[in-house]
């Protein structure tokens, strides 16, 4: 009997073994985007890349750098991390066919020239880390297309022309880094509606404008802890409608052209540790608060 039953099995069984085969396999866009990725990189980075298959293919490991996760019957690249290992030359547009890209973190690299409007392909992106790089041009208004964006990095590069004002339509954005760029033009008010933002620092660019056409009656930015307007060429009085930023912990107004006093609910607000307005021309007395110190959020802390 058991032999005879043996042969009705055997199609099941090569089912079987056949949906694993098909599981262990990597869809065939993003091998061919990392190839293509793998053949633009310097060595620092390929030396490790071994095989044809990024997620790793039999003994062979997945690329370092890459993580991939199982989606279906195929596995998809869902986050790639190649940072400080001097990668020169332009932004590797293939990366924009990693369509199930969740993190995409290339920083302390030589990446130049600009962000292409394809990044608005990467609707799963949860964190985009491109700081401390040589891109140049300006922001793609593409990058309002990316929905689920938490933590965006791009300081310490050569960005120009004005912040695009579709950062407003990022509803998850929580981080928001421009600093150290060529930023021209006034801050979109819109980013006042983000209303998961805490961490707004557009600090060293070149902005102008008033803190009144930034915060309006002071009912925007209802999770902003931490606002960063320093070495900029701001202008005009503050506000007394800033104290109603009431998580707010930490304001640079530092090397601006602010006149006038500070408003007494600063100095009463129940939260704010940090003020800095060095740089300025408040009036005689008007003082600064807490310790000064550079807040740079360490890559351990911008897990989603």
């Amino acid at each position: 009997m058991a032999a005879a039953a043996a042969p009705r099995f055997l199609p099941v069984l090569l089912l079987l073994v056949l949906a694993g085969v098909a599981s262990g396999k990597t869809v065939k866009r993003d091998v061919k985007a990392l190839n293509e990725i793998k053949s633009s990189l310097g060595w620092r980075v390929v030396y490790s890349w071994v095989g044809d298959d990024p997620c790793g293919h039999g003994d062979l490991p997945p690329w370092s750098g890459v993580t991939c996760s199982q989606q279906g019957d195929y596995r998809v690249v869902t986050e790639l991390e190649v940072y400080a290992v001097s990668i020169v030359g332009p932004f590797p547009t293939a990366v924009t066919n990693l369509l199930d890209l969740k993190r995409l973190d290339l920083h302390n690299n030589k990446l130049t020239g600009p962000i292409p409007p394809q990044i608005g392909r990467l609707k799963h992106l949860r964190i985009l880390n491109l700081r401390w790089n040589k891109l140049q041009d300006v922001l793609p208004p593409e990058i309002g297309e990316l929905k689920k964006l938490t933590h965006l990095y791009l300081s310490f590069n050569n960005f120009k022309g004005e912040i695009p004002v579709e950062l407003a339509n990022l509803p998850e954005l929580r981080y928001l880094y421009l600093h150290e760029n060529r930023f021209t033009g006034r801050i979109p008010p819109e980013l006042g509606t983000l209303k998961n933002l805490r961490h707004l620092d557009v600090g060293n660019n070149h902005l102008i404008g008033t803190l009144r056409d930034l915060i309006g009656n002071g009912n925007g930015f209802p999770s902003l802890r931490n606002l960063y307007l320093n070495n900029n060429d701001l202008t005009g009085v503050l506000p007394d409608q800033i104290a109603n930023l009431t998580n707010l912990e930490i304001l640079y107004l530092d090397n601006n052209n602010f006149i006038g006093r500070i408003p007494e609910g600063l100095y009463r607000h129940p939260f704010l540790k940090e003020l800095y307005i060095e740089g300025n021309q408040f009036r005689p007395g008007s003082k600064s608060k807490g310790t000064h110190k550079v807040l740079e959020l360490p890559d351990a802390d911008i897990l989603v």
